[in-house]
């Protein structure tokens, strides 16, 4: 049956107000499909992780204390934080002992608007014990392709018409090596230069994950707060951020197990902060102190909707959520 028009469901003259609703109600009444796509994705995604032995956990949406990170801003509630990442209540899962765990959750942060951001997203982590970065990108290369074939695309998916060949192994690539490729000066001028967030942006990711999905790995020491530093390279850190159609989908690390190393990062992280006139953030003291009991472990977050954007082939990250802020 189909779906009758704004201008059919009131006729007549209305109120500025009247049509507000029914453009609304009509908005929603489009989104039918893709939401039916979305909450077959939520349900593969965690047939994925049960099927892999994970444990599927929730976390408090609200915590006293947030990772000072300098790109991060998170909303206020009382005297607490929404969090912006459920990350540190699942690190001191993991160093209680958890082997294998994963989240579907809502995340808050401020500032965050645009065509792929939302200041209210849904992010999905996961945490592994014994694992590095590495085993997170084949482990998302086995998620993608899963999503994938249950949902009809076989080994290929088209977004805004390119087609994105998704068989392994992806392509890796290192930060230096795409600024090296893609944009007009290196990574260290780019850090220097105090750019380097810019450069990425307008320059390297457009480029990156056309043909098939990019891993861009191995940044440098100052970008991954709490990552673990490369054992080869001391000034790179075991990071990697997945591009699909040029778009970041996943931000991964080994994760920095040395309170003495994460207490020096957050402590500088938080000046930089000061500095730019941010607000300050309390030290997260009891994930500090459970860094001494985890051992070797990776994590990653992953961008629902924007993964959502990506099989929906929608441009806009409003096209595959139910209520844009703007809407309510």
């Amino acid at each position: 049956m189909s779906i009758p028009g704004p201008e059919s469901i009131l006729p007549g003259s209305r109120t500025d107000a009247q049509k507000f609703i029914m453009d609304g109600v009509w908005s929603l009444a489009k989104k039918k499909r893709v939401l039916r796509l979305r909450a077959k994705i939520l349900q593969e995604l965690r047939n994925f992780f049960i099927a892999g032995g994970y444990l599927e956990i929730e976390t408090p949406c609200l915590i006293p204390a947030p990772a000072p990170e300098f790109h991060i801003d998170t909303m206020i509630c009382q005297d607490w934080f929404l969090h912006p990442s459920p990350e540190l209540c699942m690190k001191r899962l993991l160093a209680a002992g958890y082997d294998k765990i994963f989240q579907i959750c809502r995340c808050f942060r401020q500032h965050e608007r645009g065509a792929r951001h939302l200041p209210e997203f849904t992010m999905l982590e996961w945490y592994r014990r014994d694992a590095d970065y590495r085993d997170l990108m084949e482990e998302c290369e086995d998620l993608i392709l899963h999503l994938a074939a249950a949902l009809g695309y076989g080994a290929a998916l088209s977004y805004q018409g390119q087609v994105i060949r998704l068989q392994k192994p992806w392509e890796r690539i290192t930060v230096q090596g795409a600024f090296e490729k893609y944009a007009a000066l290196s990574v260290e001028e780019a850090l220097s230069g105090d750019c380097f967030d810019e450069v990425l942006t307008a320059r390297v990711e457009p480029d990156l994950g056309r043909e098939q999905p990019t891993f861009l790995c191995d940044y440098p020491l100052a970008l991954g707060s709490l990552a673990r530093a490369k054992k080869e390279d001391a000034s790179l850190v075991e990071r990697f951020e997945l591009y699909i159609a040029g778009m970041e989908i996943a931000n991964a690390f080994t994760e920095l197990t040395d309170a003495k190393e994460q207490r020096r990062r957050f402590v500088k992280e938080e000046d930089n902060r000061r500095r730019a006139g941010k607000p300050p953030y309390p030290v997260p003291e009891l994930f500090l102190a459970s860094l001494g009991s985890l051992e070797e472990s990776a994590g990653i977050a992953l961008g629902l909707d924007r993964l959502v954007m990506i099989f929906a082939d929608a441009l806009h990250i409003d096209d595959v959520v139910a209520f844009p802020p703007e809407t309510l």
